[in-house]
């Protein structure tokens, strides 16, 4: 008796964890073809779901956006705090590590980070107001520091903490650019935080 003909049907989603899986797809669109390409069909296609089942998890495409960056945070964060772990204990080698961190995150992950700064400033009932939080609240627990210590200048903490930013998203943006060579973010880095320190 002949076998049966494989059947080409859809079969349910048997990975086990689909919102994981949808995440994943999803930045990974968003590197190779930019967040207009990310859609809650064409991710059901890729994982090997049915068109409703990205809904089980997502209620629609800025649900799934939102939760994209707040990986994006959570992963940041974590990689600043592990980098700041490994770094001496003085506020100029803290300071060295987070940016040398988040100047590498932003340089390989370029549409993420786009994508994680726009979720941090938008309006509406899912923004990552709460996820963004992490590593920047590392960086303002370092700025108090530094000031207690007498390592960073005086003035409002918030107001050092954007311009800290400001100051390595600049580096992040002549390197992902190539006005800059990669090679030279180590310096620049070394440099920009030889300026908020004080000797």
């Amino acid at each position: 008796m002949p076998e049966p003909e494989p059947s080409h049907e859809w079969k349910p989603y048997h990975h086990g964890n689909l919102r994981a899986a949808l995440l994943t797809a999803a930045e990974q669109t968003l590197r190779e073809r930019g967040i207009g390409e990310v859609s809650l069909r064409d991710l059901a296609r890729q994982t090997g779901v049915s068109h409703g089942a990205p809904s089980r998890h997502f209620r629609d495409r800025q649900a799934l956006l939102d939760a994209l960056a707040a990986v994006g945070y959570a992963r940041l964060a974590d990689e600043i705090a592990a980098a700041t772990r490994k770094a001496d204990d003085g506020f100029e080698a803290q300071l060295r590590a987070v940016a040398a961190t988040y100047v590498r995150f932003a340089v390989d992950n370029g549409a993420l980070l786009e994508l994680m700064l726009a979720a941090g400033k938008a309006e509406g009932p899912d923004p990552a107001p709460e996820a963004s939080e992490g590593p920047y609240a590392i960086l303002g627990q370092l700025i108090r520091h530094g000031q207690e210590t007498g390592e960073l200048r005086p003035g409002d903490p918030e107001r050092l903490r954007l311009i800290i930013l400001a100051t390595f998203q600049g580096i992040a943006a002549l390197v992902s650019s190539r006005q800059v060579p990669p090679g030279q973010a180590d310096a620049l880095i070394s440099d920009a935080t030889a300026l908020f320190t004080r000797s």
